[in-house]
């Protein structure tokens, strides 16, 4: 993490790999995202009850941001549904989950997890999706007591800030920082010379976060890169022609755009008409965030589609990453569509559970406390659809290797889809702040611990 790295050599060794988990490793660990055989099962030490294992699930049903709720719900309810058909956790707790709608807004959110603990006594809370809600909730869930594994909400303010010494609070996706950096990268790597950047982002802190953190590594990657143009819709509008035509008058070479969900389709289509990809490159960090077939085949090729640094289905290729291989296959059997980065996120939280759970029971028979259950998700490391995840103990973050790539038509598709020979991804360790890396209000008052890293630190 410390090693001191030129900017040339950076964007140099970034090009077309496997993704996070090594092309080598072509046979999964013992503990992965994904059904086990039969012959593979668990041998289970002590009595366990039968009592179902009860999980709260808040996301977006309702809205725009259904287009990520949505995919999130599902890969949820496949994870479940695979671990109950084997029995159960431990062959015998069948999951029983209750879902919330996310859209009725943080007050009401915070009220529906206490309600879940304290009426519902679930075992276990899990989904969020807007970076606006986590760090609501992750300090209620700590008092509470309950397990919770965000699948998302992924603003570096929970652990920075809100929860900075969490027990019960966990989370599976990419911290919001590397997704400004990953589509720097990547934007930095496609066009070396675009000096002017506009920015469109939704007006509250993952708008905020995506700038800055976009700014801050683009202008180390592009000396003499500037900001000049800024438009911040409210998240939720319908109409974005007055932002379009401010940033068409001001003429950035390059567009970073950070609007997700059904902001973003809004967006695209409006900026259609008005020639905005003709006129600038643009740069994003959501576009194929939300269901693959909710962009439409008008969307213009050669953008830099970002996928929250996480995950998106058609990466690494079909043969290179058997778990990733099944797990499309079988999502798309069960729902009649390609999974998202939401889905990954929830079907693997469950399945880092299952393996906390299952290793757990082996060291201590029975079924285990919470306490043993947390101290084995703590530093766990997990083969997913996306590659290879850990855990890291000290801030309870999960971590993989981000990806992002530019948009390719394909006549397999009814959708746009990454340009194969596009992809990149980008090592996590390379632009994350290392373990322990001092949090805002301690020895400085950046907006986060990354951007106090990029600042002082990274490509120095």
């Amino acid at each position: 993490m410390e090693n001191q790295v030129s900017r040339r050599n950076f964007l140099n060794r970034l090009g077309v790999t496997v993704g996070a988990a090594a092309a080598a490793t072509a046979v999964p660990a013992t503990y992965f995202a994904g059904p086990r055989p039969a012959h593979a099962a668990i041998k289970v030490k002590g009595n366990i009850p039968d009592k179902p294992f009860k999980t709260g699930h808040i996301t977006f049903l309702t809205g725009p941001a259904n287009l990520l709720g949505e995919p999130g719900r599902k890969g949820h309810l496949l994870a479940a549904e695979e671990i109950n058909a084997e029995g159960g956790f431990l062959g015998k707790r069948k999951i029983e989950t209750i879902v919330a709608d996310e859209a009725a807004g943080t007050d009401a959110n915070v009220k529906e997890l206490r309600r879940m603990k304290l009426s519902e006594k679930i075992d276990l809370f899990t989904g969020v999706i807007s970076s606006g809600n986590t760090p609501a909730l992750g300090p209620v869930a700590e008092e509470l007591g309950v397990l919770t594994m965000f699948n998302d909400g992924c603003t570096d303010f929970l652990f920075d800030k809100a929860v900075p010494k969490p027990k019960y609070v966990f989370r599976v996706t990419n911290i919001q920082s590397a997704d400004g950096v990953t589509s720097a990268v990547g934007a930095a790597k496609a066009w070396p010379q675009a000096k002017k950047v506009g920015s469109i982002q939704p007006d509250y802190s993952y708008g905020r976060n995506v700038h800055e953190h976009f700014m801050l590594a683009f202008q180390k990657l592009v000396p003499g890169a500037a900001s000049v143009s800024e438009a911040w819709p409210k998240l939720g509008t319908t109409d974005f022609t007055p932002h379009i035509t401010k940033l068409l008058s001001d003429k950035p070479d390059a567009l970073i755009c950070g609007l997700w969900g059904g902001d973003y389709v809004a967006f695209y289509k409006q900026a259609l008409r008005y020639g905005l990809f003709d006129k600038m490159k643009v740069a994003t960090t959501l576009a194929f965030g939300g269901q693959p077939h909710a962009i439409g085949k008008d969307h213009p090729e050669g953008v830099l589609a970002g996928a929250h640094a996480n995950y998106f289905f058609t990466h690494p290729a079909k043969g290179r990453w058997p778990i990733n291989d099944s797990f499309v296959e079988r999502y798309y059997k069960r729902w009649n569509e390609y999974p998202s980065f939401e889905s990954d996120g929830a079907y693997v939280s469950l399945y880092l559970l299952k393996a906390a759970i299952e290793k757990a029971n082996l060291l201590v028979g029975g079924w285990p406390e919470d306490d043993v259950i947390i101290s084995l998700l703590e530093g766990m490391g997990m083969d997913t659809p996306a590659g290879y995840l850990y855990i890291r103990p000290d801030n309870h973050q999960g971590y993989k290797d981000t990806v992002i790539g530019m948009t390719k038509n394909d006549p397999k598709y009814d959708f746009p889809i990454w340009d194969p020979k596009s992809i990149i991804t980008i090592p996590i360790r390379d632009i994350t702040a290392p373990p322990n890396w001092p949090k805002p209000g301690t020895s400085h008052n950046e907006s986060t611990a990354a951007a106090n890293w990029l600042k002082t630190t990274w490509l120095t």
